[in-house]
């Protein structure tokens, strides 16, 4: 191909240079908060920027939180713009360069943010051979795009974007209808890239937010309340001021902390710290949980779905099954713990956080300090996942208060005992249900009751720091836990209800697949047990209730993938101490998005109460692919931690605190227990691209509870599915 010479010229009405200022972590400057580019997902400058050289950035408010979306993103723009993955470099996350997608929640990085940065693509690429044709005096059909540049079918002639836009805005509205590369065309989309965060994370090189530096910044460590709403009636700092390295100790309110020259000084300044508390003791008793729960007012009740009549058609029923259903109190468990540096200049502050919603935090933190959103910039920083609103957060808000009250830079790090007792929970669930069966076991009537915490107007939790200190503050939001109550199959008669709740025993916030699990969990469970009384296979069951063929598929690619063999009302079990058994469930994300089926194979012993999975086959269609080995990864990260959710997690307590404050108290799945785990990719290139990050969780716990049935015929109806509850349920038999 021939190279040819252009001169600079205005580009489609381009308004001047862009100009972005940033660097590496380790030398990041906090000036500068007028916006230096368009923030708007209506503009392709919101998510584009073409270098003078024709590197190419892309601006995401969607952040990696080490699920590997940021490759998945690459790949999109890329194959947009028909330029090498190695070309492009991802901002994500810093809200004075990034246009506001929301939070990185739900499993929407994908079908919302990649598909949004895909249309500014390819609004971009139409224009740069709009442009390109002008120039060359032909039209757009005799041009193509390869490697960052428009070529000229006809001879060759070769425009570099760099030449076309280089340096300048864009000035483009994003198109909606703009036309995206043809499927057959495809490079990069669909194909297996490797992560490209990897090749550092391995080598030790890559910069976490732990990592983060500024100069002269001080480290901070919060001294917490004995019980969760103790107040603080005094403190004595005599023994830290003797610490080397100690700085000073600051009091808000019931807030505290120690500040020091280092991080071992402020640990040790922390524990020198004497202070006495007002203490409090109204949790509930651990042991009366769901008595607890069922006890507390009902503020509202929010019908998830409504089909016919159920209440008469159950009181008609020839035949009529209940169940109730409980899931416990989770910890994010995050296996690092939470991390954040702030500063304030001039009034305005910059915070560096590992957080999944670093636009929101911004409102948040500025509401907290009574300022305008547009005096405070969160810039993200990779950190220690997830899934879910973890202490990040607080963390933030921790060190943005300590350096307003110090007027120097400050970094808080929190402790495992901070991450294990602090951090937002996963909130208790209870469900009741009933069937209603006619003689031939066919469903009449189902219904569903649901106790859950209610959600508030905006998705956020309290910062423990306002909270303490007495300034502004959010009340917290669970998550969107009524989803899946209502269900996917075609029976005549429907009525699923969240009762919502006065109050939780602790902080709430989403964590991962909020409600979702939950709810598919009894839903799945309790489908299993009808088909157990109908005499029925239990996935011919559920293919017989549907009306979906990408649900029937999927359960379809499924039982082929685990030779899944007919269960019926007398199906065979295993003798002796350890036996085997198999489960299926089913799930419609949120009744609209990505489909799975899943197997779970499971041994359990007799004797110990132990309920190990050995095998999880999962079929899942979530539309077009984007990176198949990506994807696998998060369905396998799914299995893994819910399997551990399910088996040994629950948090514990005394009606003051929490007791579940390290690895030992809070148990998660080691290496030794994790499954192996088979997976059947269902690509659609010409459908949506939906998400993976949750949708595999949802199934997790049913399965297994419908595999230890099929083992040793008890229902486990509990989560975590602890030998306790295994053994007390073998008893009942």
């Amino acid at each position: 191909m021939n190279s040819y010479a252009l001169n600079r010229r205005e580009f489609l009405a381009a308004s001047g240079a862009l100009v972005v200022s940033f660097a590496l972590p380790g030398n990041v400057s906090a000036q500068g908060f007028a916006p230096a580019k368009s923030l708007s997902v209506g503009e392709v400058d919101g998510f584009l920027a073409i270098g003078a050289e024709g590197a190419i950035t892309v601006y995401s408010g969607k952040v990696d939180l080490g699920t590997g979306v940021r490759t998945a993103l690459m790949q999109i723009a890329a194959e947009e713009l028909d330029v090498p993955l190695e070309r492009i470099t991802m901002i994500e996350g810093d809200t004075l360069l990034t246009p506001d997608q929301g939070a990185t929640t739900s499993s929407v990085s994908i079908s919302r943010g990649g598909v949004e940065i895909r249309r500014a693509a390819a609004t971009a690429r139409a224009a740069l051979m709009a442009e390109a044709a002008r120039t060359l005096g032909t039209t757009t059909d005799q041009l193509a795009t390869e490697n960052g540049a428009v070529v000229s079918r006809a001879d060759g002639r070769v425009l570099p974007y760099a030449k076309l836009v280089g340096g300048r805005n864009f000035a483009l509205k994003l198109d909606p209808k703009a036309r995206v590369k043809d499927l057959a065309s495809y490079k990069l989309v669909g194909k297996s890239v490797p992560r490209v965060d990897i090749p550092a994370k391995v080598a030790g090189t890559f910069a976490y937010m732990h990592d983060f530096k500024l100069p002269g910044m001080l480290h901070a460590r919060v001294v917490r309340p004995p019980t969760m709403r103790g107040r603080l009636s005094g403190v004595d700092d005599l023994a830290a001021k003797k610490i080397p390295g100690y700085v000073r100790t600051v009091r808000k309110g019931d807030f505290v902390a120690v500040l020091a020259h280092d991080e071992w000084a402020a640990i040790r300044a922390a524990r020198a710290l004497k202070t006495e508390w007002a203490n409090w003791a109204g949790l509930p008793d651990n042991a009366k949980l769901w008595d607890a729960v069922r006890a507390t007012p009902v503020v509202r009740d929010d019908v998830t779905q409504n089909v016919g009549k159920a209440p008469e058609a159950l009181q008609a029923a020839p035949r009529t099954l209940r169940a109730t259903f409980d899931f416990a109190i989770h910890t994010h468990g995050s296996i690092g713990p939470s991390c954040a540096v702030a500063q304030w200049q001039d009034g305005k502050l910059t915070c560096w956080t590992a957080s999944q919603q670093t636009h929101e935090l911004r409102k948040q933190l500025a509401d907290m300090f009574a300022i305008k959103p547009d005096g405070v910039r969160c810039i993200y920083l990779e950190g220690s996942g997830c899934y879910g609103r973890n202490g990040h957060e607080d963390a933030a808000a921790d060190a943005a208060l300590l350096a307003k009250e110090t007027a120097e830079p400050v970094r808080v790090q929190w402790s495992r005992e901070d991450e294990h007792v602090w951090d937002p929970k996963g909130p208790p669930t209870l469900i009741d249900y009933a069937a209603g069966l006619d003689e031939r076991g066919n469903v009449m009537a189902w219904t569903s009751d649901a106790y859950i915490p209610q959600g508030q107007a905006v998705s956020r939790a309290t910062l423990i720091a306002a909270d303490l200190a007495g300034m502004p503050k959010d009340a917290s939001h669970p998550g969107s836990i009524q989803q899946h109550l209502a269900i996917q199959y075609g029976f005549p008669h429907i009525r699923t209800v969240a009762h919502r709740l006065a109050d939780t025993p602790f902080r709430p916030s989403w964590i991962r697949t909020p409600g979702r699990m939950q709810n598919t969990f009894g839903n799945e469970v309790f489908l299993d047990e009808i088909a157990a009384v109908s005499g029925a296979d239990p996935l011919e069951f559920r293919i017989r209730h549907l009306n979906d063929k990408r649900g029937i598929e999927v359960l379809q690619r499924v039982a082929k993938l685990a030779n899944w063999q007919p269960r019926g009302k007398a199906a065979a079990r295993g003798t002796g101490d350890v036996v085997t058994g198999r489960g299926v469930s089913y799930v419609k994300y949120e009744l609209v998005r990505t489909y799975v089926a899943a197997v779970a194979d499971v041994e359990v012993n007799r004797k110990t109460g132990v309920a190990r999975v050995t095998r999880f086959h999962v079929a899942h269609d979530c539309g077009q692919i984007i990176n198949p080995d990506g994807l696998k990864n998060q369905i396998e990260g799914n299995v893994i931690q819910t399997t551990s959710r399910t088996l040994v997690e629950e948090l514990q307590f005394n009606r003051s605190t929490v007791t579940s404050r390290d690895w030992a108290s809070y148990p998660i799945l080691r290496f030794p227990e994790v499954p192996d785990v088979a997976i059947d990719l269902i690509n659609r290139p010409a459908e949506a691209p939906w998400g993976a990050g949750e949708p595999t969780t949802a199934v997790v716990p049913s399965a297994i509870s419908n595999a230890v049935y099929d083992a040793v015929g008890v229902r486990l109806r509990s989560v975590p599915f602890t030998p306790a509850k295994v053994l007390a349920e073998l008893r009942r038999t």
